[in-house]
Parts: structure tokens; C-alpha cells; sequence
């Protein structure tokens, strides 16, 4: 569907923006007070001070008259000032923790082409580099479906183990009440019984398991036969074995056929060969273990014995070369572990004896207990040092991808603690290939500044650049500078943009080592190159707030926050309301921000954002919960998603429990392109759900959001079968129409629309229901059914329905009432880019042209406009400018339909080359894009022709 709340572009990436980083800086000139955070109640810390004045302030502002005062000697001086106000000379960009390429679309490129070209066996791992460059990315679900690939592609047990677990943590199963680390999914992808069975099949792995089919009549058969099995013969003996007092009967013959150095003892020129009675006391294994051993060479079977006494085969089988009953002790020892406690015991055993399934499977529960077992003493000292790396090594499981999923798991838990830099170390020791150093050198960089260890991080930058990471300069610069050789930096970013292509992240980082013109000159290129840099936004705009122009200073970082939303420039914003005196605005941007990071603190990390909550909310207007469902519905419709989300989070703080509102808040970050602070909210839903159907409906969406369709589709239907509720059809439609519909399939989302609609709900999700249904309706050409689905819908205020109405117009050749709708739709919609956007599709060039134009400078991520544009150029045979434009964006923007696009019109210029890279890269964003495979096809054959045949084609 093309009119809906889930939009597909969830790219925002929140990583490091919600570790509670602050960016602004004390004023150095404030007075300085002991401590780092808030103390406990009556402790008289930092944190109940600041409460006390920022308190004082907003008492005293709430009762004195309107004056003239100046900004400084009203706020600042009077409150603020002991804390300080955020300074332009301390505001620093973010280095990235990723690979970061200085032409991204030259790498897809080539590693698509890799992919392709690689041997079956090689796949996995040139997927888990596209992984690492994804990261890197703005779109979650690039990275999702990559490692989804590398898992496909596994060959080897341990790394399907890794994989697998990195895919669970992905969506976050732990924090799902009552589900468990070792829950199979049901698909072989992510069954942690599958992962440990060797080979490579990667058409197997998104089949249902096994692991819960076992029959019955099996599994008795298996245990009546063990009850026989178990029971040693005397009579069928022919030598024995003793151990102590006791004699052990056995089978000579199998025996020997145990190992070769049984053979050659039982059957060679060892004087134990001529004798009946072997003496077998100092071997190390008990009498039990000597008769497991010797039905173990009757049956080949482990099922009836304990684990102690499999240990003990294990060690046996390990001092006599037995490699059949160490592979079976190993794999049942391994089908044991099942929790971390087991996990705990068993991998020592693992270890001692070389059980290489039995520490994959303490590996794998380790890894699916993530992160809550990165914190666990027991578990992490079997990771972090050199000893233990090397045990690991030894046993066949160290490993570059194991320790690129525990660095990140670490670096997201905390940036600066030891055990991330210990992992990051042994990250280090395992990179062979020139990314895998890039990469963990350049990641050590980064922890290191962070620690401002400033000589090490330099380093570790240094080191990454020589294995070829271009952007580790950036890292280089920083740490020069912070030791106090600022010209030296600024030479190195100056050699950068004269070596390369520039881009907008080198002119970003030379500005902090330019003073006056120079550095806005910089920072204004910078956002030209990169509108989607945060820096230079906030910089602007602390710029304006110290010269006591705090409106500009607002419009400033509104400009960033109109299509990139981050807690970082939400916090900017609500400090400049709390100094222009806007009290609702501040606290809007306070509770959209703890929506994005509910652990945020404010003013550098000196107050919880719930501490400003309660200070500003006495000064603000008080609303009840049927205010708030007011005031929810006239945000919502005025397509003001932030303070939508500030109603919500106020309606939570009242009632937390509540599963609905939570799923309200998930709708809203996803339409703000915050996919994992939606997640976070979608769990949330489903662990405070009421009722089982409610449950299953939740469950649906977390499995749609994370690329799992089919498994979506089957959580709505069981949750309709429980009970039919209008968010189960709708979950079930939304599934069903996100694929190509054909005229049946259409007809069977209409119908579970409308028994969507039948079903009691509000107006805010029936007006979606309404928007939907009439989309499906268009695409179905049934116009006046559509147009009475939108009318519907703007009754019940649901706004957007404008743009479907527009579009029934427009079909109707109706093109002045569609500029009509979407006029309705700009003076309504608070964030309005798109309404631009489609109304351009309704008026002549000329003021097409003008809409586009404001479409981009609202929301420069929309791509419509640079296609547009470029599409009108290459009409007046402006091929320079129209590649141009479309280069521009894909600088910034890595674009499916841009590269497409442009590798078009490279096609029709001839220049085959350009047009191969274009698509390749294209396609390594989308690998079955039939548009794009067919203009590859055209243009390798083409550049294969001899130039003569070439110019003989009209």
C-alpha cells in the first residue's frame, strides 16, 4: 500500500544517538561543581541543585509580567548560568564507529560483483563485509537482510551459531517477557538445534525444523531398545578390562574397531594382545565409564548413560584417538546445554577435551543470552583476553565475526568500559582481511578518544588508514588535535579534500580546526554536500542563541529536526524554548526525546530528562486522559508527529501499562524513520498486552518489521481465530497487500479491510483503515469506491487522506481539484514535504519546479525531486547537469531509484562502464530488482560488442 502509517523507510540510525552522549558543552566560564550526576535525595548533589534553580526559575517566571529584559540577565544570570549554556567552541561532530568509504557507490559495486563471482563455499563471508558496510548505512533493514544472507551462506557450525544469534539479538528477543534464549523461531535460520549440524545448504534454511518434530513411537522405540542395549553379557566376552578389583568383559573385536591404537593394543605385537585380562587402572576412567565404553562398541548409542560418565568417554576417546565415540560424546554433550548455568559447566569440559559442537553449543547460549550475559563475570572472562582467545582458537571457535557481534553488542552497552576495548582488541587479532582491519583498528580508535586516551586513539587511527580506511583520517585529525597540534589537523583534512572526491564529512571536520568565515564557509559547504550532518545545524544554531538570537537559533535546528529526528538536536531545541520561555515546547521536545532515549540526561548529562518532565509540566497547562485523546487527535491529524508523541508519552506517564498507546508510539516513531526506538515500543506492547489476541497481533508486527512475512501473516490469523479484532485483519492486510496484487488478491484485502472496519476501534486507525482501503481501490480502478473511502476518512480528521483523494482526481483527469487536495494538505500538515511533493505531480513545470524545490530544502532524503529534475534536464539534452543532479543526492543519499536512474542515463550516453558500476551497486541494495537486472544484462552484453558493432547501433 501506498497510503499507509508503516512506511518502509526506517532509517534512522539511533545506536549511538541513544547512549546518552551529550553534546553540549559547560560554558567553561560558569562556575564548576563537584560530581558527575544528580545525588541522592538529600544529598545536596549536582542533580538536586540544578532542580533547585531550574525550579526557582520557572516559579519565579510563571508569576513576574511580561518585561523588556535582555535574554542574558534574565535566564542565564539568573538561573542557567551555574550550568552553563551549550558553546559553539565545544560542540564536536560524532567520528563513526563503522566503515565509512569516500565512494560509497565504487564499494557496493564491487562487493556485489564479489557475491556473484565467489565461490558457494566464500559467500558468507563477503556477505558479513556487506554487513559492516551497511552498518554504515541509514537503512536497518540493509544490514538485517545481509545478515540474513551471511547466515544462508554459513558452511561451518560455529559461524551458523554466530549468525544466528546476531539475527535473534537483532530484534531483540530478550527483552520479550516469558520467552527464553534457546526459543526456536520455528525456521532453520535462527533454530539453535539446527545451527549445530555442519554443511552447507543455504535453499534449507528458511524451512520449518525439526527440532519439535520428534515422534513419540520414535523416541519410545529408542528407550525400550536402550533398556537391552545397556546390559553386558558375560558369556559374550572374550578378554576384559580391570580396573581396581573389578573386571570389565568386553568384545576384543569391538573393541578394536574403536580406534587404531586399540586395534594395534588388542590385535599387534603388544604383549596385551596375547593376554585375556588387560590391567586398565591408571587410564584415567572409572569402572562405569569402562562399561559405557564397551556398550558404546556394541550399540555406537549414548542415550542411557549420564553426563559424567559421557565426560568420561569423551576424555578416553581423546587419549585413544576413538574419533567415532568422541564425535557422538561430543554431539550428545552438546544437545545437553540448554541453559547458562549448563553452559558455564560444560565449556571448561569443552575446552579440556577439544569438543568442538560441545563449546559451539555454550557458545550459542552465551551469545542468545546477549546482552544480558556480556555483564555476567562467568561468562565474559571466557571471551576477553588473549588466554581466552586463544582457547578459543584452539578448540576452532575465535573468530572475526564472533568477536565483530560481541564488540558491537559491548560498544552499544558502553563505549568506554574496558571489556569493549579488550573485545575490540581481540576483534583486532582476528582481522586477516584488509576490512576486518579497517574496521576494528578504526573502531579502537574510537573507544580510545572517547576515553580521551588521545595517543592511543591516534594509533589505532593510523593503523586503520594504512589498511586503507580513508575516513580513519577524520579520526587522525581529531586525536592531533586534542593534543594540542591544531594546524597539523587542519593540513590533514586539507589534503584529504584535495586528494579526493570531496564529500560533506571532510568539510565538517575541517571547520573545527578554522576560526570565523573560514569555519561557516566550511560548515554551510558541509550541509550543501550533506544536508543530513547534524553538526554544522547545531552549530549554526548555538552560534545564534550567543548573539541573543534565539528565534533564528530555533528555525536553525528546526531545519534537521523537519526530517531527521535525533535526542541530541531535541534536546538543543527544548534548551532554546526553556530560554525563550516556552515552556509547552520544551517539554514537548523533552517527552519526544525520552520517547527516542528513555535513559537520556539532560543539560551535559547533569538531570534525567524525567526530572525536567516534572519541573516544566507544573508550568505548562495540565491536561486529563480525555484531553490528551483530544490532543492526540489534533496533532495526529495535523500530521505533527512530534507532539504527537509528547501526548503519548504524557498519556503513558499516567497509565504505563497500556499496551495500546504503546503501539501508538511505535506507529509514530516508524513514520519518523526511528525504527529501533519503534521496536523498543512494539515489545513493549506485546509485554504489557491483556489479553492473548492482543498479544499475537504485536508479536505479527515485530516479525513484519524485522523482514519475517510469512511468520506476520501466521500470528494474525491465529490471533483472528482467538478472538476478531480490527488490528488482527488489519495486520493481516497490511501483510498480504505488501507484494505485487493481483485482482484476487486485491479483492481479499477489501474484504479484510472492511471486516477490519467492522470491528470497534478509534478514529485514528479506522482512519488508516479508510486511507488503505481506498488505495487498494485505485490500484483496483475503482475510483468512486476510493473517493468515498478518503471522504470518509477526512471526517474522522484522518489528514492524509487529502493525497488519496488528489490521486482519485488526477485519475479522473480532474487536475485542478487534485492541486486542490494537496493545497488542503500543505496548510494543514505540520510536516508537509511530501504534500509538496505530490502536488508538483498536479501543476505545469514552472510550479512543479517550485513545490519540488521546497519539498527538498524541508526533507532533502525525499528523492522524487532530484529524479525529477534530473529526468526534465536529460529532456533538454543536459546530460553533465542531469547526471549531476542525481550525483548530488546519491552523495549523500545511497538511492535504488537514483542509481537506477542514473545508470539509465549513463546507458543512453554509452558510457557502459558507469552504467555497470551504477547497477551493480544498485543491486547490491536489492538484488532482485527486475528493472535494474535488465538494464545490467543490456549493458554487459553491450560492453562485451567491439567498439565497431557498437557504432553501428542506431
Amino acid at each position: 500500500m501506498q497510503h499507509n502509517i508503516f512506511t518502509t523507510m526506517r532509517s534512522l540510525k539511533l545506536i549511538d544517538g541513544c547512549k546518552g552522549t551529550q553534546v553540549y558543552a559547560l560554558n567553561p566560564s560558569a562556575p564548576t561543581t563537584g560530581g558527575g550526576g544528580a545525588a541522592p535525595a538529600g544529598g545536596g548533589g549536582v542533580g538536586d541543585k540544578l532542580l533547585h534553580h531550574i525550579h526557582e526559575h520557572l516559579r519565579a517566571s510563571s508569576i513576574r509580567s511580561k518585561s523588556n529584559r535582555s535574554f542574558q540577565s534574565n535566564v542565564v544570570a539568573e538561573t542557567l548560568l551555574p550550568y552553563g549554556l551549550p558553546v559553539t567552541d565545544l560542540l564536536e561532530p560524532q567520528i563513526e564507529p563503522c566503515l565509512k568509504s569516500v565512494n560509497f557507490v565504487e564499494t557496493l559495486a564491487d562487493v556485489y560483483r564479489r557475491i556473484e563471482n565467489c565461490p558457494q563455499f566464500e559467500k558468507s563471508e563477503v556477505y558479513l563485509e556487506q554487513c559492516a558496510i551497511f552498518r554504515g548505512l541509514s537503512d536497518p533493514k540493509l544490514f538485517r537482510r545481509s545478515l540474513r544472507s551471511a547466515r544462508q551462506h554459513a558452511v561451518d557450525v560455529h559461524t551458523k551459531v554466530v549468525l544466528s544469534a546476531w539475527l535473534r539479538f537483532e530484534r531483540r528477543e530478550d527483552e520479550l517477557i516469558g520467552s527464553s534464549a534457546m526459543d526456536c523461531c520455528g525456521r532453520n535460520i535462527e533454530c539453535p538445534k539446527a545451527n549445530l549440524v555442519s554443511g552447507y545448504d543455504p535453499e534449507s534454511v528458511y524451512d520449518h525444523c525439526m527440532c519439535s518434530r520428534a515422534p513419540r513411537e520414535e523416541a519410545d522405540d529408542e528407550i525400550l531398545m536402550g533398556d537391552e542395549e545397556c546390559s553386558t553379557s558375560e558369556e559374550d566376552g572374550d578378554m576384559s578390562f580391570c580396573i581396581g578389583d573389578d573386571e570389565i568383559r568386553c568384545i576384543r573385536y569391538n573393541i578394536a574397531s574403536l580406534s587404531r591404537p586399540f586395534k594395534a593394543m588388542l590385535y599387534g605385537n603388544y604383549t596385551e594382545s596375547r593376554r585375556e585380562k588387560i590391567n586398565f587402572s591408571h587410564n584415567g576412567i572409572s569402572v562405569a565409564g569402562m562399561r559405557a565404553a564397551e556398550i558404546f562398541s556394541r550399540t555406537r548409542k549414548l542415550d542411557c548413560f549420564d553426563p559424567h560418565i559421557v565426560l568420561e568417554l569423551l576424555s578416553l576417546a581423546n587419549k585413544f584417538c576413538c574419533d567415532e565415540m568422541k564425535s557422538a560424546c561430543d554431539a550428545h554433550l552438546a544437545s545437553l546445554v540448554c541453559d547458562m548455568e549448563s553452559a558455564i559447566l560444560f565449556i571448561e569440559h569443552g575446552w579440556e577435551e577439544t569438543a568442538y559442537l560441545l563449546v559451539a553449543a555454550c557458545l550459542q547460549v552465551f551469545l542468545r543470552e546477549l546482552p544480558n550475559s556480556i555483564h555476567n563475570p562467568s561468562v565474559i572472562r571466557f571471551f576477553c583476553s588473549s588466554e581466552a582467545k586463544e582457547r578459543l582458537a584452539m578448540v576452532g571457535h575465535a573468530s572475526f565475526v564472533l568477536y565483530y557481534f560481541l564488540s558491537q553488542i559491548a560498544m552499544e552497552e558502553d563505549m568506554k568500559s574496558n571489556t569493549t576495548v579488550m573485545l575490540l582488541e581481540r576483534l583486532g587479532e582476528c582481522a586477516t582481511t584488509a576490512w576486518e582491519k579497517q574496521l576494528a583498528f578504526h573502531q579502537l580508535g574510537c573507544v580510545m578518544l572517547e576515553r580521551k586516551e588521545y595517543k592511543d586513539a591516534q594509533r589505532w587511527f593510523e593503523a586503520a588508514a594504512e589498511a586503507g580506511h580513508i575516513y580513519s583520517s577524520v579520526g587522525i585529525a581529531r586525536a592531533k588535535y586534542k593534543r594540542g597540534h591544531k594546524y597539523t589537523a587542519y593540513k590533514l583534512m586539507n589534503s584529504l579534500i584535495s586528494d579526493y572526491t570531496p564529500v560533506g564529512w571532510m568539510y565538517q571536520e575541517r571547520s573545527l580546526y578554522c576560526i570565523g568565515k573560514e569555519r561557516m564557509t566550511d560548515l554551510n559547504t558541509a550541509t550543501e554536500m550533506d544536508p543530513t550532518l547534524s553538526y554544522p545545524y547545531k552549530y549554526r544554531a548555538v552560534l545564534m542563541l550567543e548573539e541573543n538570537k534565539i528565534g533564528a537559533a530555533i528555525s536553525e535546528i528546526d531545519k534537521i529536526i523537519g526530517f531527521k529526528v535525533s535526542p541530541d538536536c531535541l534536546e538543543l531545541r527544548a534548551w532554546f524554548s526553556i530560554a525563550q520561555e516556552d515552556y509547552e515546547g520544551a517539554l514537548r521536545d523533552v517527552r519526544a526525546l525520552l520517547t527516542l532515549d528513555p535513559n537520556y540526561f539532560m543539560f551535559h548529562g547533569k538531570m534525567h530528562g524525567d526530572h525536567l518532565v516534572e519541573l516544566l509540566r507544573h508550568n505548562v497547562q495540565q491536561w486529563s486522559q480525555a484531553d490528551c485523546w483530544m490532543q492526540l487527535y489534533d496533532r495526529w491529524s495535523s500530521v505533527d508527529d512530534i507532539g504527537s508523541l509528547a501526548v503519548v508519552h504524557h498519556m503513558l506517564s499516567n497509565d504505563p501499562g497500556k499496551s495500546l498507546l504503546r503501539f501508538r508510539q511505535s506507529l509514530l516513531l516508524l513514520r519518523l524513520n526511528c525504527q529501533k526506538a519503534a521496536m523498543r515500543s512494539l515489545r513493549l506492547a506485546r509485554n504489557h498486552s491483556t489479553s492473548e489476541h492482543e498479544r499475537l497481533v504485536y508479536e505479527g508486527w515485530i516479525l513484519y518489521d524485522t523482514g519475517h512475512r510469512e511468520e506476520a501473516l501466521a500470528k494474525a490469523e491465529e490471533s483472528i481465530s482467538v478472538q476478531r479484532s480490527f488490528e488482527a485483519f488489519f495486520l493481516k492486510a497490511y501483510a498480504l497487500a505488501d507484494s505485487s496484487l493481483d485482482q484476487e488478491s486485491s479483492l481479499y484485502v477489501i474484504q479484510l479491510l472492511e471486516e477490519a472496519l467492522r470491528c470497534p476501534s478509534d478514529g485514528l486507525r479506522k482512519g488508516q483503515a479508510l486511507n488503505n482501503l481506498g488505495s487498494v481501490y485505485v490500484d483496483c480502478d475503482k475510483l468512486d469506491l476510493a473517493a468515498d473511502c478518503y471522504m470518509n476518512a477526512l471526517d474522522i480528521k484522518h489528514t492524509r487522506a487529502h493525497q488519496g483523494l488528489a490521486r482519485v482526481y488526477h485519475l479522473k483527469d480532474q487536475r485542478k481539484a487534485a492541486y486542490d487536495e494537496m493545497t488542503k494538505l500543505i496548510d494543514k500538515a505540520r510536516n508537509n514535504a511530501s504534500a509538496y511533493e505530490k502536488r508538483s505531480e498536479y501543476c505545469d513545470r514552472d510550479m512543479a519546479k517550485s513545490d519540488l524545490s521546497m519539498a527538498t530544502q524541508l526533507d532533502p532524503l525525499r528523492t522524487y525531486p532530484y529524479r525529477y529534475r534530473a529526468a526534465v534536464l536529460m529532456d533538454d539534452h543536459k546530460e553533465a547537469e542531469a547526471i549531476a543532479e542525481l550525483t548530488k543526492a546519491i552523495a549523500f543519499k545511497l538511492d535504488l531509484q537514483l542509481l537506477h536512474l542514473r545508470a539509465a542515463f549513463y546507458d543512453s550516453m554509452g558510457e557502459y562502464v558507469s552504467t555497470l558500476r551504477d547497477c551493480e551497486a544498485a543491486l547490491c541494495l536489492d538484488p532482485s530488482h527486475a528493472d535494474t537486472l535488465e538494464l545490467y544484462n543490456k549493458a554487459r552484453e553491450r560492453a562485451d560488442e567491439p567498439q565497431s558493432e557498437r557504432a553501428r547501433r542506431p
